[in-house]
């Protein structure tokens, strides 16, 4: 098999930015697909940001963050990417928006090339069933920000052949990632046990356990944390938490999956967290104060 040389990323979003990141600052040629210039130009922003806060702490030259921005290539075609060697996803968590541009580049990408999923939550054999290269699909969970976190979950199907397994599993590991191998169930590993952690400490708010400070407090202080449940919703994005709770729900049909009532509510009226302004914290102040909920 080829050597995997060009490596194609859709979407250019929070996680598709930053693997078009890594990718490019590892060595490879990046292409990278928006469905809108301005997109492409946010995210592009945001790559940009996050080199120059590299290079001002010391840990990337100049001279390697130009480089990088040199490898990496931005467009709105899908047709772009149908020479890279590797495709990773990092679109919204939509089965049917996924499938329809795996379709799409399946006709188009030769037969070495493989693909690779960043969901967190749907399975990566729904997607595979939809090409002609389902021993070629594999799952490749990074984590936010992707610059900075250094997991990698390589995941792979019934379906999936040792090969491409292999060259996946030694890809993400060339990213400069610590690489772990995962079974293709919902939530693969790390959200398979955080979710419900997530989705308790909601509950415990609700239920009037502690308020939302202490809930944080309790749990970076006791289990040395960096940073509490409410908080973490907040980065992630409870909109992002609630679409992923409801896919893992209905993959496991257990209670412990199941989106609070809270979040909810927090969801429909736009409390998404940091990227909203406001979540179970408000960000328009420094330092962020919780926000009244009515629990």
């Amino acid at each position: 098999m080829p050597e995997i040389k060009h490596v194609g990323v859709l979407g250019c979003g929070l996680m598709g930015s930053g693997i078009a990141q890594v990718a490019a600052g590892a060595g490879y040629t990046t292409t990278v697909r928006e469905v809108s210039s301005a997109l492409l130009e946010k995210g592009k922003t945001s790559i940009v940001k996050s080199l120059a806060k590299f290079v001002e702490k010391g840990k990337l030259s100049q001279a390697d963050r130009d480089v990088t921005l040199k490898r990496l290539d931005f467009t709105t075609e899908v047709s772009s990417l149908r020479s890279c060697d590797i495709v990773i996803e990092a679109v919204t968590e939509d089965l049917e928006l996924k499938n329809g541009l795996w379709k799409e580049l399946d006709g188009m990408c030769p037969s070495h090339t493989i693909f690779a999923s960043n969901t967190s939550s749907l399975t990566i054999a729904a997607m595979a069933a939809a090409t002609k290269r389902a021993d070629r699909f594999v799952g490749l969970h990074f984590f936010n920000p992707v610059p900075l976190m250094p997991l990698v979950e390589v995941v792979r199907t019934v379906t999936t052949s040792q090969e491409a397994f292999d060259r996946a599993f030694a890809f993400a590991r060339s990213l400069g990632k610590e690489a772990v191998s995962a079974k293709d169930n919902s939530g693969f590993i790390v959200n398979l046990l955080l979710v419900p952690y997530l989705l308790d400490a909601i509950r415990a708010l609700e239920h009037g356990v502690a308020n939302t400070v202490d809930i944080d407090n309790a749990m970076k202080l006791g289990c040395g944390y960096p940073m509490g449940p409410l908080t973490l919703l907040d980065f992630v994005g409870n909109d992002t938490t609630y679409k992923i709770a409801e896919i893992m729900f209905a993959e496991y049909r257990e209670q412990r999956y199941a989106p609070p009532p809270l979040l909810k509510r927090m969801m429909l009226a736009g409390l998404y967290g940091r990227k909203s302004g406001r979540g179970f914290y408000d960000y328009s102040q420094n330092p962020p104060v919780p926000v009244d909920l009515g629990v």
